[in-house]
């Protein structure tokens, strides 16, 4: 009966991303692009949930696992013979090899996971306010070496020459993937011995639960996953470090935090639910047809807008949009055959 329910707690993130797919595989190329751009933000938000949500520790720094997977896929995945326009100082090992869309991701997730691990072994002893702030700094320093160390990629360049192989199938794979990983664990005994000592740390060790270690694993996936986000988003539309900097880690706190921040459902509501508000804005500030009208706002108003909605719902609802709890379908469906 568990088993059965825990199932369908994962139908509803599943179906959610597959309604999206659908949505976009029959809208034009310039509508497709926006859906997209949601289902890889999904892959990021999930990722983001994997530690957040269960350890209860607000990271500002995921984006930059998001940022190495991305430059580790996109390195990887020029050709050879290219690489020189764009980015002749390389190591010679980055300057001569290539690989393929699929391997270019699975590196993208190791070096995510891998950095995350070396990362975390100093600041998941961190907690509160020092751990985000750490954390951040994190993001600084990384975005600074990407920026700067050009033997390691195009340095202030944009990515050029980086296969465009994420469509609306690749999205939604990654998509499934993610939300599965992320779900499996919640649901794994290191994630219940997490969120246990997200909600009474000294309970937690008093029953010999160590929660530097399961900060760590925790950690360590989510820098996976959201390296393996960052592979997709690569090979989506031509990147810089601006790219994957400070805009990319307000709006997918911003959708973590308005989706509701505990709950792998939350994620990916949150996800799509601000991608398609994202999206509405970006087209107004460049002039949106309405209504034999047009809509022209401000440039940076779909930031203040997320912003704004952001705050409101802090102050009225601090759960997020699903109260920070999973959809149970079981429940619902028990309580239509009742009725």
């Amino acid at each position: 009966m568990l088993r059965r329910t825990a199932a369908l707690q994962l139908v509803g993130p599943v179906a959610l991303v597959l309604v999206a797919a659908v949505i976009g595989s029959t809208v034009s190329r310039s509508t497709e692009i926006y859906f997209i751009n949601a289902l890889v933000a999904v892959s990021i938000v999930v990722a983001l949930y994997v530690f957040v949500g269960n350890s209860g520790v607000l990271s500002f720094g995921h984006v930059s696992f998001v940022a190495v997977g991305a430059w580790a896929a996109g390195v990887l995945s020029v050709p050879t013979d290219e690489k020189p326009a764009t980015m002749q100082y390389l190591f010679g090992f980055l300057r001569d090899t290539t690989v393929g869309n699929v391997p270019s991701l699975l590196i993208a997730a190791a070096t995510g996971a891998v950095f995350a691990a070396i990362v975390g072994l100093a600041l998941m002893r961190l907690s509160g306010l020092a751990a985000g702030i750490a954390t951040f700094a994190v993001l600084e320093i990384t975005s600074n070496v990407l920026r700067y160390y050009e033997k390691i990629g195009p340095g202030f360049n944009t990515f050029s020459s980086v296969p465009e192989t994420t469509d609306v199938v690749q999205a939604t794979v990654g998509a499934l993937v993610v939300i599965t990983l992320a779900f499996a664990y919640q649901r794994s005994r290191f994630g219940r011995q997490l969120r246990a000592a997200r909600e009474d740390p000294p309970a937690a060790r008093a029953v010999g639960i160590s929660i530097y270690r399961q900060r760590l694993g925790a950690f360590t996936l989510s820098g996976a996953l959201a390296g393996l986000a960052g592979g997709l988003y690569v090979h989506l539309l031509p990147l810089n470090v601006d790219s994957v900097y400070l805009d990319l880690t307000f709006i997918t706190l911003a959708m973590l935090v308005i989706g509701g921040m505990t709950s792998l459902w939350g994620a990916v509501v949150g996800a799509l639910a601000v991608s398609g508000l994202d999206s509405v804005l970006a087209e107004a500030e460049n002039g949106l047809g309405v209504a034999g009208g047009t809509v022209d706002l401000p440039a940076g108003t779909r930031i203040v807008v997320v912003g704004a909605l952001m705050a409101v719902v802090l102050v009225v609802r601090p759960g997020g949009l699903t109260g920070g709890r999973e959809l149970d379908l079981g429940r619902l469906l028990g309580r239509g055959g009742g009725g």
